[in-house]
């Protein structure tokens, strides 16, 4: 599956601050990697966000949002937001910054 340009477009804006982000393809997307770890990406037309196994469950709860499956299996600390949770900039701009925040827990 391909991801989509636009979303990875307007992701890679709102890092374009940060000297220490890496964008590196994966399956089927595109991830965001600050200081050599994982913080967000896209896959297909969603936002995927590394959020941590303590809260996802919690995150899960909350609208648009869905679980992470990689090889038939949901992944612990990721989850999927689908485009209507991260339609604007401001609502984008908070799923990267719970990424973030979850790299400096980490």
């Amino acid at each position: 599956m391909a991801y989509d340009l636009k979303t990875a477009e307007r992701v890679r804006r709102l890092l374009s601050s940060r000297k220490d982000v890496e964008e590196k393809r994966m399956v089927g997307g595109l991830s965001f990697s600050v200081n050599g770890k994982m913080c967000c990406g896209v896959s297909g037309n969603a936002l995927m966000v590394r959020v941590g196994a303590e809260v996802r469950d919690r995150t899960l709860a909350e609208s648009h949002v869905r679980p992470m499956v990689f090889g038939g299996r949901p992944l612990a600390g990721f989850v999927l937001v689908d485009p209507a949770g991260f339609r604007t900039d401001a609502s984008l701009r908070k799923w990267i910054q719970r990424g973030l925040d979850f790299l400096s827990r980490e």
